[in-house]
């Protein structure tokens, strides 16, 4: 068995594991890790706890020492120069007349590396920028590229469900969501209710996808022709998560509909409709364009 403590650098921000070693520490506590980027002061988030040693996938690096309350200070000192290398870089970046958005700036505990965070619709050529800051604060300088997703998880907000924005609260990483997430989700198809404060689809939709999914593989589809205690019918719609399928019976020149569990229906033929939703046929363009950027989100976060 192995001990370790969750750490959280920044919030919002993914939480790291480390090994606490002989050390009393206590969530809450500030801590100074060893990092690959060198020395960082963090929050524990989750106290000491035991696992198995085979369930670490690499190992766990120390922690040096609980801060001391001259090591808080310093991480203090750090915020304000984040504060004062924001508002020098705003104006290099309009110097140089650059087509970039600052977000943030961070202090590397230790000082080794100031980063400086930005937005842009393109690659953008800021070698100039570079060496005058790094003439300006002596010290490594690196300007990291990120996503709108990442410029809102920063920025902070509410969502359409009152709550804070779950990238802003508890989401380590962001995950691919799609429209057809959407689609067998039964949720309107517009993108005015579907997307988030950044502009990009729900990362919420995402959470129930894999139910969906596994429940879908056994319902009919709609269109479907089935069998019921009522006689044969076509599969008007499907409350998935209930697993109840609403049935269209014809009979001569009437029409009726009658709900049943889906264990009570048996698929004589599984062929869907092909008709599109109205409100996906109204959207379609603003529709197209959210895939289009989703994509490009993805391949932007793996190019950099």
């Amino acid at each position: 068995m192995k001990n370790i403590i969750g750490v959280r650098f920044r919030k919002p921000g993914k939480v790291y594991f480390f090994d606490p070693g002989d050390l009393e520490i206590e969530k809450q506590n500030k801590v100074i890790v060893e990092t690959s980027m060198g020395q960082e002061i963090g929050e524990v988030v989750i106290s000491k706890k035991s696992i198995m040693e085979e369930n670490l996938a690499t190992p766990l690096k120390k922690v040096i020492r609980v801060a001391t309350p001259k090591d808080i200070k310093h991480d203090e000192e750090n915020r304000q120069k984040e504060k004062e290398a924001f508002k020098i870089c705003q104006e290099k970046i309009k110097k140089y007349k650059l087509d970039m958005n600052l977000t943030e700036v961070e202090y590397k505990f230790d000082n080794s590396k100031i980063l400086f965070y930005f937005t842009a619709d393109g690659r953008i050529d800021f070698r100039e920028l570079v060496k005058e800051l790094a003439a300006i604060f002596k010290t490594r300088i690196e300007l990291r590229q990120i996503g709108v997703r990442d410029e809102v998880k920063r920025i902070g907000g509410n969502g359409v469900c009152g709550r804070e924005l779950c990238c802003c609260s508890f989401l380590g990483n962001f995950e691919t969501v799609s429209i057809k997430m959407a689609k067998e989700q039964n949720v309107s198809l517009n993108p005015s209710k579907i997307s988030g404060n950044c502009g990009r689809l729900m990362c919420c939709l995402k959470y129930e996808q894999d139910v969906y999914e596994d429940k879908l593989k056994r319902l009919p589809k709609i269109g479907a022709i089935v069998k019921t205690e009522d006689g044969e019918g076509t599969v008007e719609s499907i409350e998935t998560l209930k697993e109840i399928i609403r049935v269209k019976f014809k009979d001569e020149e009437d029409t009726f509909y009658k709900k049943y569990p889906a264990s009570e229906v048996k698929i004589i033929k599984n062929i869907g409709k092909e008709e599109i939703d109205p409100e996906e046929r109204e959207h379609e363009k603003e529709l197209e364009e959210l895939e289009k950027l989703e994509k490009l989100d993805k391949a932007n976060e793996d190019d950099i």
